[in-house]
């Protein structure tokens, strides 16, 4: 039974548009990287959707990318049991091969369309992109703005907490998970990502798929789950750090999804795929019900049980304003990148009519033959 996982590698921040895109697989990992380029409406989503589903159909262990402009299409897919990357390699993410013909190659879906009839809807396709851009720009400065009342709720759940008791909490829990290993002369890596994505369509996550099982190791679900719920701005960043510097230290890879209102400091959720092992931060944008948690072993754990609940108490009103003031701003992001996706499916409509999506099928079928032949 193959392992579908769902994940965003690139995501809408208070900082613009956040790429992780160079942890999707490493140069020395991989066995082949491919870049798709094309234009918008060029058909670069189904190309790689069609090769992944080939390839699960085989009972393959295959990670889906989405993209965080619309989670209903993809940034890219990873084949776990091949070691092979098909990304997205146009404007935001813009990829392009390392190492050419070792590893990385590059398919130009451009080889398939009618450049005269897009040339003719050049002044249009130009007008949609500019407003497009200008939508994105409006939202991630409302995204800024959102960052801001986060820090203000964070500061005060910061001040409730109790520090003492969370740093022996954590030294618990490394203890028991990681007692089996020594610290390593050969510390393990990380992988960055992001399990939520904020979308036209709001905020969406995937984090029962990510909990499904270990990529090429035919482990169904995960073996132990720890769920910690926490309100919206919790300050849990030492938390998820030392479990993974605890695991890293051991020369244990671990994959680390980061809060997209702080992209370069939190970890919101972690995985140690040799040990099956997961913590998973749950509050109302990234709910997760302990019964949808595919895991024979689930720990639940409540912030609120390592807060001064006298401070949150005095704090309340000011807490639900803040939580209030949040919510606004984050529902106005959503709005324009909704308007964003819509003006970007315009510019589509005018490529669509001159693709050959004929002969880019067949050409699908000859890289799901030729990924066929590695091992």
């Amino acid at each position: 039974m193959s392992i579908e996982r769902r994940y965003f590698p690139g995501n809408n921040t208070p900082l613009g548009f956040y790429s992780y895109y160079k942890y999707i697989l490493g140069q020395r990992e991989a066995n082949k990287i491919i870049c798709i380029k094309g234009g918008p409406g060029t058909g670069k989503s189904t190309f790689m959707r069609r090769i992944g589903e080939a390839f699960v159909s085989e009972g393959e262990d295959v990670d889906f990318l989405h993209c965080s402009a619309d989670e209903n299409s993809l940034d890219g897919i990873v084949l776990q049991n091949r070691k092979v990357a098909i990304i997205d390699g146009t404007s935001p993410h813009t990829t392009d091969p390392v190492s050419p013909g070792a590893v990385d190659k590059i398919i130009n879906l451009g080889e398939y369309w009618n450049e005269e009839g897009i040339s003719a809807n050049k002044e249009e396709i130009i007008d949609l992109n500019e407003l497009c851009s200008k939508w994105y720009r409006i939202a991630y400065n409302y995204l800024s703005a959102a960052k801001s009342v986060y820090r203000s709720m964070e500061e005060i759940y910061n001040s409730a907490a109790e520090s003492s008791e969370i740093y022996r909490m954590v030294g618990d829990i490394v203890e028991r998970e990681y007692k089996d290993y020594e610290i390593s002369l050969h510390p393990g890596r990380t992988k960055k990502f992001f399990a939520s994505g904020l979308t036209a369509n709001g905020v969406v996550h995937y984090l029962e798929s990510l909990l499904s099982g270990v990529p090429g190791s035919g482990q169904q679900g995960m073996k132990r789950v720890y769920l910690f719920s926490a309100p919206v701005g919790y300050g849990n960043r030492s938390f998820m750090e030392i479990l993974a510097e605890g695991a890293i230290y051991r020369g244990l890879d671990v994959e680390a999804y980061y809060c997209a209102m702080c992209p370069e400091e939190k970890i919101e959720h972690l995985i140690v795929p040799a040990l099956g092992l997961a913590f998973v931060t749950v509050n109302e944008y990234h709910d997760l019900e302990p019964w949808e948690v595919p895991s024979p072993d689930i720990i639940l754990m409540d912030a609120g049980d390592y807060m001064n609940g006298m401070i949150l108490e005095q704090n309340a009103q000011l807490l639900e304003a803040l939580k209030t003031e949040y919510d606004i701003l984050l529902g106005r992001t959503i709005s324009c990148l909704e308007k964003a996706k819509k003006t970007h499916l315009e510019v589509e409509e005018m490529y669509i009519p001159n693709m050959n999506f004929t002969q880019i099928a067949k050409k699908c079928e000859e890289v799901i033959e030729e990924l066929k032949r590695i091992k």
